[in-house]
């Protein structure tokens, strides 16, 4: 399970705020998740500003360099069944660039507080081809979504990035996906998160 940051947060950031490991090992001692290896890496390859693109460094490097090295570190199952992504605000957007043109690869996402960015909120300023466009084959692709256990979104009604989520449920809802949204009380904080990982990770790796 790869479980992603946000924006002005860090590798450690779901380990200490967000209390990633008392979640999850509760979760584990009470039956209710399957035991999993947690994954999170540093998300940031360059500076950040909100109202910039994400600088589109991260995603190649997660894919040839992350993930490799972690499914040779640990004893692992590499396969899409046994694979999920997650994330909150930044890391979220991170979890669609990676999880929807890698989809074969994943049968998990999870996406807190955050979308598309750019789409239907802040976040603008996105050169080239649009997210849609990008990803169109994938969009279309109906073997490929057949394998997908489990897309999910969360957001609270208070949060700045609300209309970002509602408008990219939409466009995965349009190409006919298969996607769960939540939306809370609450905004953009982490109260929330860490209430989304502990409803999120006990749908993991059930099937």
């Amino acid at each position: 399970f790869y479980l992603l940051h946000g924006a002005f947060d860090s590798d450690d950031s779901w380990s200490t705020v967000g209390r990633a490991g008392f979640i999850l090992d509760n979760l584990i001692a009470e039956g209710k998740a399957k035991p999993m290896v947690v994954i999170m890496p540093h998300g940031h390859t360059g500076p950040f500003r909100f109202g910039m693109p994400l600088s589109g460094d991260f995603e190649p490097e997660f894919i040839a360099d992350i993930m490799p090295q972690m499914e040779k570190r640990y004893r692992v199952h590499t396969d899409r069944p046994n694979r999920a992504i997650a994330g909150l605000s930044m890391g979220g957007a991170h979890t669609l660039n990676i999880g929807i043109p890698e989809l074969e690869k994943f049968a998990y996402l999870g996406v807190y507080s955050s979308g598309i960015f750019g789409l239907g909120g802040p976040g603008g300023n996105q050169q080239g081809p649009s997210f849609e466009e990008k990803n169109k084959a994938i969009l279309e692709n109906s073997k490929l979504k057949e394998g997908l256990k489990l897309f999910w979104f969360a957001t609270g009604k208070d949060d700045f990035l609300v209309g970002t989520t509602r408008s990219t449920v939409d466009l995965f809802k349009k190409y006919k996906f298969d996607v769960i949204y939540k939306e809370t009380e609450g905004g953009h904080t982490w109260d929330k998160w860490r209430e989304y990982l502990h409803e999120f990770a006990p749908k993991l790796f059930q099937q």
